[in-house]
């Protein structure tokens, strides 16, 4: 056998199934692609090639995939999507770790736009429901902000990781069309900004806000969130902590009448 021959029997393939959408009210379908294989493929470099080449597997051209993607270093927290059907980062999926056929979709817990594009707005709207900023007064130098324990600052540098990705929000079973939940992140924002000496005069309001509708009592500590966050952010151990601080606060506001 020559060489090209060889090669030619060689040449791997890699097959996609992608859940499509082509507008907000649309029905779902699916849609086959096969790209040629080739070492460290991510499912966004897959995708990346299929938008410059839409063909899909029957050789018809097509309409190219849409989804959003930014930094492609699993920071930005765009390209969030469920593969193989797992909720997780579209960048830092390598094709080597799937089965194949490897299935794509859209994380159906939000509005789904087109494709892979969703609408994340609800998890907007949460941060500004427990206004998870911390409200500081002009742009002029401040001086040095408070000191803080070491041991603190690194609990609020793991909350801070979040970025809001959504992707908890499609692995929480309490999230869906029949509860207003709002999903575990914005427990682990409430922490981390009630937490901070600054943040902190802003602690009553937003853990009001947190015990609210939507709020803690509709979680059920499936731990889902914790297992799926691609950033490691420790969400089950903020649920426990605010848990605590929301009994405390509706006690101090029941003595307090």
């Amino acid at each position: 056998m020559s060489e090209q021959t060889a090669t030619a029997v060689e040449k791997k393939t890699v097959r996609f199934i992608i859940t499509r959408q082509d507008s907000p009210d649309s029905e779902p379908y699916e849609e086959e692609f096969e790209l040629e294989y080739r070492p460290n493929m991510t499912i966004n470099s897959s995708l990346m090639e299929i938008q410059r080449t839409p063909y899909n597997a029957k050789g018809e051209k097509v309409a190219p995939v849409a989804w959003e993607s930014n930094c492609l270093e699993e920071v930005c927290g765009a390209c969030s999507m469920v593969i193989n059907g797992t909720p997780r980062q579209a960048c830092s999926t390598l094709v080597d770790s799937l089965e194949q056929p490897i299935r794509i979709q859209p994380m159906d817990t939000f509005p789904v736009l087109r494709d892979m594009v969703i609408d994340r707005n609800r998890m907007f709207d949460a941060l500004k429901r427990v206004k998870a900023w911390i409200p500081i007064d002009g742009t002029y130098d401040l001086g040095p902000g408070p000191r803080m324990p070491e041991v603190e600052r690194q609990w609020r540098y793991e909350l801070s990781k979040c970025m809001t990705c959504g992707v908890c929000l499609q692995a929480c079973p309490n999230v869906n069309d029949r509860s207003n939940f709002m999903g575990p992140f914005i427990i682990g924002q409430v922490d981390l900004f009630n937490s901070h000496p600054t943040g902190e005069m802003n602690k009553e309001e937003r853990t009001d806000a947190l015990i609210g509708e939507g709020g803690l009592q509709e979680c059920g500590n499936s731990q889902n969130c914790v297992q799926a966050c691609p950033k490691g952010v420790p969400l089950t151990t903020a649920i426990a902590r605010m848990n605590r601080e929301g009994t405390k606060h509706m006690f101090r506001k029941w003595l307090s009448r």
